[in-house]
């Protein structure tokens, strides 16, 4: 299930995920949204 949500990101944190989104944008070579990283490190942090 999605549910759309609105987040409060500081500057540091957005420039982080921005950084890690376009590393992987690189290696894959492939598109990779803005939500799916900030999904995938909220995962990894819960663990």
């Amino acid at each position: 299930m999605v549910k759309r949500i609105t987040v409060m990101i500081e500057d540091d944190v957005d420039k982080k995920l921005r950084a890690k989104q376009a590393k992987i944008i690189q290696k894959t070579n492939s598109s990779y949204s803005y939500s799916k990283v900030i999904n995938d490190a909220l995962k990894q942090a819960l663990r």
